[in-house]
């Protein structure tokens, strides 16, 4: 029987192939209750399950040397959830106390921890506790005596580039099993758009759906799938006629790709001679390698919070210097944009302190000067980094002028702690600010007057502009890039900032959209920064338009009132290209 689920697409392509399913380990534990003359052996057996594991991600990141560069990161996070006590020391607790076995207390407590991470704002620290419960998976993998590694049942008759691993999740080391193989896709009940799984498929160009539900429950060993990683859908037993439409969509894709890698050394410039820069966005110093392969002309946005992954404590000052003198070397002299810690403020550096409405609360920058000793040191070890090369310093969700003010003399406190010492930086470091709240965009002139450089963050733009949840799926169709309201803002920030003289850039998901390249061409804006992946084909869009041509089109656009009207007047601006 044919059935059609939908999911997020994280990573492009489309993919035909056999489902391969792998198993998931939690699913099976019982609640056992234990003699209590045997709580001292279950305690020994948990604690063998975690030594068996520790040894197998050693094992797994040495062999990590030819894999995407992704994997020995969260490898290394893994490993830290396992040193951690909430996960090493906590479920000894639950078995003494509870007398029940180790796999049941190791749940219990993972699912304690998963809804600790969800309390985040902050969609990638959110996203760790999927890592989390890969961590504990492995532990109940082996507690079960369940191999190590992923295990798969082997299909006869078909070869790997037609498998599409099917799982609940999957987790680096699984990845790494993978290393001499390669699949057609992978698919997952659970995960995000900044899930680890998606930054792998993405890294590993390979297509993938995450957030599918249920997938793995409905699926069978060797049915046939299509992986629709562009629309997020995936197709289970397609007859021949959708079959027949999915391989001719598959082969125009292939061969758009092939095309769209010759542009890598092209110059990003419009029909009419306007350059326009095309930077990354990464979360980790790994990924200036495909900052690098996509013909990105900088890091146009380096999110620090992947330095607070799977830790309690602050990470110190000269952790943080190693990390962001990695990405600044890493990108050869291109420029570097380091964005301040964009933390959701609850849960990062209090603990006990709980918020009704995080993404309204102490978060971002109102974190940062709210603990200054925290703010001191990410400062001096931004600084110390800009002595490698060209560094930007980003200052998250401004609100109000006096949040700039008291930032730059942060800045200037930490060059004088840095000059008394005689460590040298880039005393005309450049700062910046992002633009994602409606009051800012409104009230940019504020902005413009003290700061270097602007970059808008449309995604929380957006969210706050239309006072939707992006992480709530319940109202996510509501979440809309072109409602009107929405790209008045855009637009006015834009002009503002070009009437000013100002550098602007645009860091959010628009920015990697290529169906937005030419609207946003049209407005003004000259810089964009996304994900490695998303470079070529915007640079693509970006060598077939006309600004002349697009700029009156898109003042027209700007002057409608309704979002399906604007729907359809930015898909006859793009059709106009191709027409072209």
């Amino acid at each position: 029987m044919s059935f059609t689920l939908h999911g997020l697409g994280v990573s492009g392509g489309i993919a035909i192939g056999r489902a391969l399913l792998m198993s998931h380990a939690t699913l099976e534990v019982a609640h056992l209750t234990i003699a209590p003359r045997l709580v001292d052996k279950e305690i020994a057996r948990f604690e063998q399950a975690l030594e068996a594991v520790r040894a197998e991600l050693a094992s797994m990141k040495e062999s990590a040397e030819h894999a995407p560069a992704e994997l020995a990161a969260f490898i290394d996070l893994h490993a830290m959830f396992l040193a951690d006590p909430e996960l090493v020391e906590v479920p000894k607790q639950i078995i003494r106390e509870r007398r029940c076995n180790a796999e049941w207390a190791l749940v219990q407590q993972m699912e304690h921890l998963a809804a600790q991470f969800e309390q985040f704002e902050d969609t990638y620290l959110k996203e760790r506790k999927f890592d989390v419960v890969q961590v504990v998976e492995r532990v109940v993998k082996e507690l079960l005596g369940h191999p190590a590694r992923a295990v798969m049942k082997k299909t006869k008759g078909v070869t790997e580039e037609n498998l599409i691993i099917v799982a609940h999740d999957l987790s680096p080391a699984d990845v790494i099993a993978f290393k001499e193989h390669r699949f057609a896709a992978f698919v997952t009940d659970v995960g995000g758009a900044t899930s680890h799984t998606a930054i792998l498929a993405r890294s590993m160009a390979i297509p993938a759906i995450v957030g599918l539900g249920n997938a793995r429950a409905m699926i069978r060993d060797d049915e046939l799938l299509i992986v629709d990683g562009i629309r997020g859908v995936l197709i289970a037993n397609p007859d021949e006629r959708v079959l027949e439409e999915y391989r001719l969509r598959k082969e125009q894709i292939e061969l758009e790709r092939s095309k769209l890698r010759r542009l890598k050394s092209a110059p990003s410039e419009t029909l009419d001679g306007i350059t326009v820069s095309l930077q990354a966005n990464i979360e980790l110093p790994s990924d200036t390698r495909d900052a690098l392969e996509s013909g990105a002309d900088g890091v146009g946005l380096f999110r620090t919070e992947f330095l607070f992954l799977g830790r309690g404590d602050m990470p110190s000052e000269e952790e943080q210097f190693e990390a962001y003198k990695k990405v600044v070397k890493g990108m050869e002299g291109r420029p570097v944009t380091i964005r301040t810690f964009d933390l959701g403020g609850d849960k990062a550096i209090d603990h006990q302190r709980t918020q009704t409405n995080p993404a309204l609360g102490r978060r971002a920058i109102r974190l940062s000067l709210a603990e200054p000793n925290m703010f001191h040191l990410q400062l001096r070890a931004i600084l110390r980094a800009s002595r490698y090369g060209k560094v930007k310093l980003l200052i998250p969700m401004l609100s109000h002028a006096h949040q700039i003010d008291a930032t730059l003399a942060a800045v200037e406190q930490a060059k004088s702690s840095l000059r008394g010492e005689k460590i040298l930086f880039d005393e005309n470091i450049e700062v910046g600010g992002m633009i994602e709240i409606p009051g800012a965009a409104l009230a940019v002139s504020m902005f413009l007057r003290r700061l270097n450089f602007l970059s808008i963050g449309t995604n929380d733009l957006i969210q706050y502009t239309l006072a939707i949840d992006r992480t709530d799926e319940q109202v996510a169709s509501l979440y809309d890039p072109l409602h009107p309201a929405v790209l008045m803002l855009v637009a006015h920030t834009i002009s503002s900032a070009e009437k000013a003289g100002v550098p602007i850039s645009v860091c959010g998901e628009m920015a990697g959209a290529p169906k937005f390249t030419r609207l946003l061409l049209g407005m003004g804006l000259r810089t964009f920064s996304m994900h490695p992946s998303q470079i070529l084909e915007v640079k693509n869009r970006v060598l077939q338009a006309d600004v002349n041509e697009l700029a009156p089109l898109v003042r027209r656009i700007l002057r409608l009132e309704e979002t399906g009207k604007i729907r359809e007047a930015v898909e006859r601006l793009n059709a106009l290209a191709a027409a072209n």
